[in-house]
Order: C-alpha cells, then structure tokens, then sequence
C-alpha cells in the first residue's frame, strides 16, 4: 500500500469503458515523514477523495481488480481510503 497525496484529477475523451464514471485521481506518492518522493501514479477513486487531500492507495492490478470486483478490469492502482492523520514511531 502507498500513502500519497491527491494533486488534480485525469480526464480523457477517449478510454476503455470501464473508465466511464469512473474519477481518475493523479496521486503524489509521499515518504513516512510526509515529503514528496517525486513519483506520482493515476488511481481510480472509490472514496470520494480531492485535491490536497492525503490517501491509501493499493498499487496491485489483482487487488485492485478484487475491489471493483470486476475479473478483467484494465486497473492497477485504486483508492481505498483517505488518511486523517499518520503516525511514525521513531
């Protein structure tokens, strides 16, 4: 799982159907402390998560797949959750 930071939204006008409906979500991947790591990934939103808001993320095409309960999904990174508060014990 990532914690990552919701930056913006993906839209396209041309896509697989499964998109339809669908929000797509980029994704700022962050360190244990919060910083950036400088990668980003787009996932499929399933919480209702926006911008600046800070998220859970599941970057694995089965367990995504597994969410949406759709076998043959064209999926791989899915929100599933938005994270109110982290906590690193040093």
């Amino acid at each position: 799982m990532i914690i990552g930071k919701v930056s913006g939204a993906m839209h396209s006008t041309i896509n697989h159907t499964f998109y339809d409906e669908r929000k797509t979500l980029v994704v700022d991947k962050l360190n244990p402390d919060g910083s950036l790591t400088g990668d980003y990934l787009i996932a499929i939103d399933t919480v209702g998560a926006g911008a600046g808001e800070t998220v859970l993320v599941i970057d694995e095409g089965n367990s995504a797949r597994q969410i949406v309960k759709e076998d043959n999904a064209p999926i791989r990174s899915i929100i599933i959750g938005i994270i109110d508060e982290v906590y690193v014990k040093i």
